[in-house]
């Protein structure tokens, strides 16, 4: 299946506490740090969520 990479670009510092969550699912933890997910609708979901902290690397 297709896999997507997400790079987290601002802080959650001072973001509310499921958006921390979110990110600590998607695997992010520092700023500047790629992961790469199996892209499903779920994880569309969660992008959607914190769409303002993380970006989409082609």
């Amino acid at each position: 299946m297709a896999t997507v990479k997400i790079k987290q670009i601002k802080s959650k510092i001072g973001a509310p506490i499921d958006q921390k969550r979110t990110l600590e699912s998607l695997g992010l933890h520092r700023i500047s740090q790629v992961v790469e997910r199996e892209d499903t609708p779920s994880l569309r979901g969660m992008i959607r969520k914190v769409h303002h902290l993380v970006t989409i690397v082609e």
